[in-house]
């Protein structure tokens, strides 16, 4: 039996294929062949839990397959293939079967072919099901470690940090330093992110961040307002991690590690100003490390990534998300909400209620259950100011903030000349705020008056007097109002009072009139 063990002892161990072919008593040929399965399995150090049989199996299990008849599987295209989306172990048996009696091969039953497979993942150290498909998950977090840019005025440094983003799949990543962690540099990193993969995932599982994870629910977290929106703008979806199972997210979590030792560390004494200057450094070193050779498979990140992730992606939006902020507040009894100390209107039907706030650049947008109720455009300056929208006032109000000469004006216009007349001795005669404040007196009457009574108490107040005031129209107009109540009555009563008579006929009827011809 070929001593496999001792083979690839003597080869980590530095001794030449040579020495070892005359050691163990095995052509070259077959020393040359064993180390190149190991490498190919991804063997990079020797360890005392191998055997011989052991050995065998994995590095050539499909001579264990012809020894007993059977058709050997090819289990490293298995592997593979099952990696890919909507592939099936029952699938691949499927074809396997087929090739095989094409053959004419015996193959495995698919217990058997399962059994089989599963040994093999598990010597091959992939647990079944945490496999990834490609351009399924990107991992998202923010490294540990931080960087530092100096201050050009002398000060201390100021904090970088450091936003990294991986495929468990290729393990190709993308770094970003950020001035802070708010959910703007949150969303920000993600946008860029998307651009340099040139592409989107099915889902991205993020840490339980506060910028994108607002409470942790079991298995329904409640999401940032913001995080939600960008994720419904590209076309994916939202995964947290649990809180404290790091193997939710193991690749972001060995990529922050080998990030902050392969990137951060290697720049921690680099003098840097200027932010952009920093992240091109960052850069640099990324490209490094995306094209840099894996040692335990073939290729590398980025050709992994282009030649087996990239096509699952989703393809990237051609107009990049305008970033928006989420809130939430009460509204005040004066009908406002407060953001940032400005104010803005709201319809006054929501006053005390809990409303959601969309902020962007120059926008505000007001939400209550989904529904927007109001927006208005972001006030900037001086602190303190306030942007009312007529429609949302109370009609009082409103009719308070509408109330000026000239629309007084117009309003007496729409009762009559005599009113419109009257109100241009008011406004004559006093000083404009004075004569205003009569007005809406005037104005208020319209509630319980129609504005042919208005019009009628108008007429009669100017025939009586040169020097008309609201209080003696007031009188005018309610002593109008009971002679036309009384009026009424009168007519009520007569009415009445034939109907209890019925009708009664006249002397024509009863012949005790005669026609003088």
């Amino acid at each position: 039996m070929i001593q496999y063990r001792k083979i690839l002892e003597l080869y980590f161990n530095g001794v030449s294929q040579r020495t070892i072919s005359t050691s163990v008593g095995s052509a070259r040929n077959t020393v040359s062949d064993v180390i190149q399965r190991a490498k190919k399995r991804g063997f990079v150090e020797w360890t005392e839990e191998y055997t011989d049989p052991w050995l065998e199996t994995f590095l050539f299990p499909e001579k264990q397959a012809v020894e007993k008849g059977y058709a050997p599987p090819d289990w490293e295209f298995v592997h593979k293939e099952l990696q890919k989306k909507n592939m099936t172990l029952k699938l691949l048996h499927t074809e396997y079967s087929e090739q095989s009696r094409l053959n004419g091969q015996i193959p495995y039953a698919y217990r058997t072919f399962a059994e089989k497979y599963g040994k093999y993942a598990k010597k091959y150290k992939a647990t079944m099901p945490q496999r990834r498909k490609p351009g399924e998950l990107l991992e998202v977090d923010w490294a540990g470690s931080t960087l530092a840019l100096n201050n050009r005025s002398g000060g201390n440094p100021f904090k970088i940090y450091v936003f990294i983003a991986t495929f468990p799949y290729s393990q190709y990543s993308y770094v970003e330093g950020f001035l802070d962690m708010t959910s703007e540099s949150w969303l920000t990193a993600h946008i860029h992110a998307f651009e340099y993969f040139q592409g989107v995932p099915e889902a991205i599982v993020p840490d339980n961040l506060k910028t994108g994870v607002i409470k942790t629910q079991g298995s329904e977290p409640k999401l940032n307002e913001a995080y939600r929106e960008l994720a419904d703008y590209y076309h994916t979806v939202i995964i947290p991690s649990r809180v404290r199972k790091p193997k939710d997210k193991a690749s972001v979590e060995g990529t922050v590690g080998f990030v902050s030792r392969q990137i951060i560390a290697s720049l921690r004494h680099i003098q840097c100003f200027d932010l952009l200057d920093l992240n091109q450094k960052l850069w640099h070193k990324l490209e490094k490390m995306n094209n840099e050779v894996f040692q335990k498979r073939p290729g590398s990140r980025i050709q992994v990534y282009n030649e087996e992730e990239k096509p699952h992606l989703h393809p990237l939006r051609s107009t990049r998300l305008k970033l928006s902020e989420w809130r939430t507040a009460k509204v005040q009894l004066n009908y406002h909400i407060q953001v940032d100390r400005m104010y803005y209107s709201v319809p006054y039907e929501y006053i005390q209620s809990d409303v959601d706030i969309r902020l962007s650049k120059d926008l505000i947008e007001v939400y209550f259950k989904e529904s927007r109720i109001a927006s208005h455009k972001r006030l900037k300056g001086t602190i303190g100011q306030y942007a009312t929208l007529t429609e949302h006032m109370p009609d009082n109000h409103r009719l308070f903030m509408e109330h000026t000469p000239e629309n007084s004006r117009e309003w007496a216009e729409g009762i009559g000349k005599n009113m419109l007349e009257f109100i241009e001795i008011l406004l004559n005669r006093s000083p404009e705020k004075k004569a205003l404040h009569q007005i809406i007196s005037l104005r208020n009457l319209s509630r319980n008056h129609s504005n042919e009574a208005l019009e009628l108490a108008a007429q009669n107040i100017l025939l009586a007097s040169s020097s008309p005031t609201v209080t003696v129209y007031k009188t005018i107009l309610n002593r109008n109002k009971k002679r036309e109540k009384i009026k009424e009555q009168g007519k009520l009563t007569e009415t009445q009072t034939n109907q209890s008579y019925g009708f009664v006929r006249g002397a024509d009827y009863f012949g005790g009139k005669t026609n003088d011809k």
